[in-house]
């Protein structure tokens, strides 16, 4: 009985999906720290101390190889439908699993990926449930590397830990490298990628090229009135998790622009009197000459802190992040050439507390990728991709896999490298 009701609630769609990507790689990973003492440090007012007995330890590597997945395109198992309501509306939903088919530990247990439901029409179409975040589609989709594998441009790894993100959701092996950027205060999640309890709204597609999107994430936290009512624990204090934001773009032939906006609250703590948040502006856009398409992006985003009384001395200043991505593919025969050069800069608003204090550097970053991919048919293909990250004042930023060892220890991030070689099957 309970098979014949499933097989009844199935015909009675208009169409139902079965798809996923399945992607393998062998991958290689290695990130190198450096001491860069030379028996000099400098007091609080900038004078020299010397220590004519400091010897120099050299460097730390920390490398793995590994068999990973996703280094193409992210491993999946979705279902979808649509059912033809009439009148040109329609309902659809839309259930996507990440899955780590490495190692088949990760199967669909959760759908995680994206896991909606819609009511669409001339009108345009309003999403319910687990969907992108409109400023993430600018950093996946103007990226030659789609933000996959080890040539995920800087902009999308560095704004993944600014709000204290903690690992992608469909099963990427990147927590990692992330662990190693340096966690900002009062960060919880940033709904960086993708944001839960969601309504979006989608532009329809008869708009003469324009698009948009705009989505209202809900935190879900228990608000109390009058607000001393609030209980005096982390999980009750803090009311974080709520993501608005929309994207607009233009694509028409060969032209694709769009700027997006978001702002995430990743912090708010009561009885301190704060709330924190990422706010996040950038623009990406493509043109396709034919024989190459080139690509762009220019990103900034800002954690700040509200405070409802200002402190005495001043609060903790913003921290602003800014990067720019410049990428380009150009098709071979039955390949496709990618390579992409991304840059990020920190910016702490530091502010001297005498005359003669010396301020750290703003801590950078930048990365040069390169890959190529062999199309053996429509759903199967090989691909192999090289990447390498230079940091410079500080910045701990990897291509993936392990992490800059002796840090807290005199040793400073320097670069990492790492490879994809794999094989991507979608169906």
């Amino acid at each position: 009985m309970a098979a014949l009701a499933v097989a009844g609630v199935a015909s009675a769609q208009s169409s139902v999906t079965l798809f996923g990507v399945v992607d393998a790689s062998i991958s290689g990973y290695s990130s190198t720290s450096r001491d860069l003492g030379n028996g000099v440090a400098y007091d609080r007012l900038g004078f020299p101390i010397y220590n004519p007995f400091y010897l120099n330890r050299g460097s730390i590597k920390a490398s793995r190889r590994e068999l990973a997945h996703s280094g193409y395109n992210s491993s999946r198992l979705g279902f979808r439908g649509t059912e033809d309501l009439g009148g040109g509306l329609a309902a659809s939903f839309w259930l996507e699993a990440p899955i780590s088919n490495d190692d088949g530990q990760t199967g669909v247990s959760t759908f995680t990926r994206r896991s909606t439901v819609s009511l669409s029409g001339g009108f345009g179409e309003v999403r319910l449930g687990r969907d992108y975040t409109p400023t993430f589609w600018n950093d996946t989709v103007f990226d030659p590397f789609g933000t996959n594998g080890v040539g995920t441009n800087l902009v999308s790894t560095a704004n993944g830990s600014f709000g204290g993100f903690t690992g992608y959701a469909d099963g990427k092996k990147l927590p990692d490298a992330l662990k190693n950027v340096p966690q900002l205060p009062d960060a919880g999640g940033s709904n960086y990628v993708r944001a839960g309890n969601s309504i979006g709204y989608f532009l329809p597609p008869n708009l003469g090229g324009f698009y948009g999107q705009v989505m209202y994430g809900f935190h879900e936290k228990t608000k109390y009135s009058p607000g001393t009512a609030t209980p005096p624990l982390a999980e009750n204090a803090s009311r974080t998790g709520r993501y608005v934001g929309g994207r607009f773009g233009y694509a028409n032939g060969p032209l694709d622009v769009a700027l997006a906006y978001g702002s995430s609250t990743v912090g708010d703590q009561f009885y301190v009197g704060t709330t924190t948040k990422v706010n996040t502006l950038n623009l990406g856009a493509s043109y396709d000459f034919g024989p190459v398409k080139l690509f762009g992006e220019l990103s900034r985003a800002k954690n700040k802190v509200d405070y409802e009384v200002e402190p005495y001395l001043g609060g903790r200043p913003d921290i602003d992040l800014t990067g720019y991505l410049l990428g380009v593919t150009v098709p071979v025969g039955a390949g496709l050439i990618r390579a992409s050069y991304s840059s990020v800069k920190y910016d702490e608003n530091l502010v001297a507390r005498n005359p003669w204090e010396v301020l750290p550097a703003d801590k950078k970053a930048n990365k040069l990728a390169i890959g190529y991919v062999h199309n053996l048919s429509k759903r199967t293909a090989l691909y192999a991709t090289v990447a390498r990250v230079s940091n410079k004042n500080g910045a701990s930023l990897t291509v993936g896999g392990p992490g800059f060892q002796g840090t807290g220890n005199g040793f400073t991030p320097k670069t990492s490298t790492g490879y994809d070689f794999g094989i991507r099957h979608a169906f």
